[in-house]
């Protein structure tokens, strides 16, 4: 009898332990779902409003728009992972964008021009991956600093001149405006490696390596996670990513004078932090990422079609930032409450 009534209360516990993390789990993997259901009620609503907002041509501008964000929110999805942020992109996408077009107008050829540009932003990654992950700076501080030192160098290159699209190769400018099939290039290359890097992280022990980083960097040290190479991997992609995005600037746009996606940066965090990736490291997706971009995205398209202030824009994004850090936090507090709870029932 006495075995019976002490089996009782722990039987009673464990379900309930369980079924709280359970909920906790659920809810940091419905984000994703979420968003969508957000993006349903966005597009439902404003093309009640006006008919052309999903038309051909407005889909299209919905996803070329998207795409770049989405390509920089990728980057920078895994770098808040490994709970560090990238503040350099912005500048890093104007820089490469003016000295890619200015090498082009000059007669460089293309696929040379895109290799020079993927280079340039892999550079920058690596200064601020070393001196984040091996210099310990914060990389706040790194990254801030860097965002100036790209943006005086691109002014200093640029000496106040402009890339017109007449005077890039036609090849560029349709790797930016065409497609196949009707799908434009840009969304496509978006969407490949958004897949790849997502597989990646979830597939390859070297993947899962980013996520114990952000969930406890001395955890994973002392697990033999090699932590400063996977920080200055992060960093890398972000910045090769961030080269490429102003590869695709340049072919979307023609016309590039040095600030080019100027505060871009702020826009590629909110879209990170929006799409489900904790500001604090250690969750989060690339897809949610990519999510959150197409929100952000299509929040600013269906505000021009509605013809509201684009103020509006800008309020709408800081408060969806406020809303998923403080959801981001509640969840934090509520599974730190759990692993206490099941710590002190083990006895441990």
């Amino acid at each position: 009898m006495s075995v019976v009534d002490g089996k009782a209360p722990q039987a009673a516990g464990v379900p309930e332990r369980s079924g709280a993390r359970t909920i906790v789990d659920t809810v940091f993997r419905a984000r994703e779902l979420s968003i969508v259901a957000a993006l349903a009620v966005l597009i439902g609503v404003t093309a009640a409003a006006n008919s052309n907002f999903l038309s051909g041509q407005g889909v299209t501008d919905i996803l070329l728009n998207t795409s770049i964000l989405a390509l920089l929110a990728v980057g920078q999805s895994v770098v808040v992972i490994t709970r560090n942020i990238d503040l350099s992109v912005g500048s890093v996408v104007g820089l490469v964008a003016f000295v890619t077009g200015d090498f082009l107008a000059s007669g460089g050829s293309m696929p040379l021009g895109i290799l020079i540009g993927v280079a340039i932003g892999a550079a920058c990654g690596v200064v601020n991956g070393l001196l984040v992950s091996f210099l310990r700076v914060p990389a706040l501080v790194v990254t801030l600093g860097t965002l100036y030192v790209v943006q005086g160098l691109d002014h200093y290159i640029a000496h106040g001149r402009q890339i017109n699209a007449v005077d890039l190769p036609p090849a560029m400018l349709a790797l930016g405006n065409e497609g196949v099939l009707g799908v434009p290039y840009l969304p496509l290359i978006a969407v490949v490696i958004m897949l790849a890097v997502g597989y990646y992280l979830r597939s390859y022990p070297s993947g899962r390596e980013f996520y114990a980083i952000g969930s406890s960097p001395e955890a994973a040290r002392l697990a033999g996670v090699p932590v400063r190479r996977r920080i200055l991997a992060a960093y890398l992609l972000s910045g090769a990513l961030a080269g490429l995005g102003g590869v695709l600037w340049l072919a979307r746009f023609g016309t590039v004078i040095a600030d080019s996606a100027q505060g871009w940066e702020l826009t590629v965090v909110s879209a990170v932090v929006v799409g489900g990736v904790a500001i604090t490291g250690g969750v989060g997706s690339v897809y949610g990422a990519v999510l959150g971009a197409l929100l952000l995205t299509t929040i600013g398209s269906a505000l021009v079609v509605l013809r509201v202030n684009p103020f509006w824009q800008q309020a709408v994004t800081g408060a969806l930032l406020l809303l998923a850090i403080s959801v981001d936090r509640v969840l934090a507090l509520r599974v730190a409450r759990l692993l206490r709870k099941r710590n002190v029932r083990h006895g441990s």
